[in-house]
């Protein structure tokens, strides 16, 4: 079962949300993810890769806080998708400590470094303001062990990519997770820069 072998934290809180089957998704891509793979997980909207996505970086980061850089990333199309995302990280994370912070283009980027700087564990932003922060020396990438686009369909625009595409050519070592609902040219192309021998996910 996909809810098994999980931190002992982890399992308490999935409970506590009453998330009690885990769908067709879940009981094979939250396994894949932790066996440390590239995933692509590919599966329509309302299939669960969204929690698989919080239970994936939870588990990783073993549901406490550590050091002040990031160890986890994770990238959506806009502000919108940001709060939501927050939000619902929010509901594991309320009993565990992690601290989960979100930056997006119109927060001013000085605002982000000063918060960035007092140390989070995760990270949700947009490809822009990332590579912004990646740049103005806002956010290290040293500690990173899981980076993640969450619905990624949005990525068949240039810049969105173009920035991805740049900041992870500096990153050393990483776990790359990207879920969206439909395989394209575009997200496949993503094998040529940074998802190196990735599994595929479908469902």
């Amino acid at each position: 079962m996909a809810f098994r072998k999980l931190h002992p934290a982890l399992k308490e809180i999935i409970s506590l949300l009453k998330i009690e089957t885990p769908t067709p998704f879940q009981q094979i891509g939250i396994k894949k993810i932790k066996s440390g793979a590239n995933v692509y997980g590919i599966a329509p909207n309302n299939s669960g890769k969204t929690t698989s996505l919080i239970i994936s970086v939870l588990q990783k980061l073993q549901c406490a806080p550590e050091g002040n850089a990031p160890r986890a990333v994770v990238v959506v199309e806009n502000k919108e998708k940001a709060v939501e995302l927050h939000g619902k990280f929010l509901q594991f994370t309320k009993y565990m400590g992690l601290r989960v912070y979100m930056g997006y283009e119109k927060l001013h980027i000085d605002i982000q470094k000063s918060e960035i700087f007092m140390g989070i564990d995760i990270l949700i932003t947009t490809p822009k303001n990332i590579y912004q922060l990646f740049l103005a020396n806002g956010v290290s990438l040293s500690q990173l062990k899981l980076f993640a686009i969450n619905d990624a369909d949005f990525l068949i625009q240039r810049g969105d990519l173009m920035a991805i595409n740049s900041l992870t050519e500096s990153i050393k070592k990483c776990q790359y997770v990207v879920l969206a609902e439909k395989m394209n040219p575009k997200l496949d192309r993503l094998q040529d820069y940074f998802m190196s021998n990735p599994t595929k996910v479908i469902v």
